[in-house]
């Protein structure tokens, strides 16, 4: 897989790019094309969607039109909370797996907790990765007591918990037990959406660097040892995102971008998605 990010060995053995590409609300089949093509040539070889995205078909049509070897490039997709338990997750990603005209998906995971399918859902994950249709079996947006939870029953672990993870947010508890358990975590949102890129900590640091306010944060990520996936659809930003290799932040700068912690979410709370068995809506 020759792309410019470094590969994490994953718990069952599968390497991962450490950085992505996230598709989130990219959409229209020339967009999708343009992004994909624009990614790959940059470096990225990771793509990250969901059947919660509605473009799973865009990104297998954009996919084969790169026309390269399925194993220089790794695809994520998430299950759907309406397509949780046992059945319905299996039969929901055979459907993912036409649209995105592939025979496997590097890894597969369960987008939020719900507490009706919560071990059945898992369970379907575990069978899927037993019938060769994915790589990787792994979780998204579960904090570590449904991790813990989780281990009460399952036959093998997530490899992968995808979860909300920027400067506001840095989620230090939960990556020291993903770490002890040999789960990598992955930062969806990894630039907060947008709204931190005006900090005044991350703009000086960005200053002495030359660089911009999101190159630094993703550096951040990296040289924390975390797999992030940024999302990005012009040709500058796209470059930007993986040109990471060619400065490094100090202790202090590190300490300080850690220091901006306030638990700030820009996503849902998946204590309560849990509890609603869906991606709960707000007013």
């Amino acid at each position: 897989m020759n792309g410019k990010s470094a590969l994490i060995t994953l718990a069952d053995g599968q390497k991962m790019p450490q950085e992505g590409f996230g598709l989130y609300k990219v959409h229209g089949q020339e967009t999708m094309n343009r992004a994909i093509s624009d990614a790959y040539q940059a470096g990225f070889r990771l793509f990250d969607t969901a059947q919660l995205y509605d473009n799973e078909a865009e990104v297998g049509e954009a996919l084969q039109r790169l026309n390269v070897p399925r194993d220089e490039y790794f695809v994520t997709t998430k299950i759907a909370e309406a397509n949780e338990s046992y059945e319905k997750a299996i039969a929901s990603v055979k459907e993912s797996l036409r649209k995105l005209k592939l025979d496997y998906v590097n890894l597969l995971l369960i987008h939020w907790p719900t507490e009706k399918y919560f071990f059945e859902s898992w369970r379907a994950l575990e069978e899927l990765k037993k019938m060769g249709l994915t790589r990787s079996i792994g979780v998204s947006n579960y904090p570590l007591i449904h991790l813990q939870y989780l281990a009460t029953q399952a036959n093998e672990m997530p490899v992968v918990d995808q979860v909300e993870r920027h400067p506001l947010l840095n989620q230090a508890p939960l990556i020291k037990f993903n770490r002890q358990h040999n789960i990598v975590t992955q930062a969806w949102s990894p630039l907060g959406r947008g709204k931190i890129l005006t900090d005044p900590v991350l703009e000086k640091i960005a200053a002495e660097h030359g660089k911009s306010v999101a190159q630094v944060i993703l550096r951040w990520h990296l040289q924390s040892g975390i797999a992030f996936i940024p999302k990005a659809v012009t040709p500058q930003h796209i470059q930007q995102n993986i040109a990471l290799n060619d400065f490094s932040l100090s202790d202090i700068e590190m300490e300080q971008i850690a220091a901006l912690n306030n638990f700030q979410r820009f996503g849902k709370e998946p204590a309560l998605a849990y509890e609603y068995n869906h991606k709960y809506e707000t007013r």
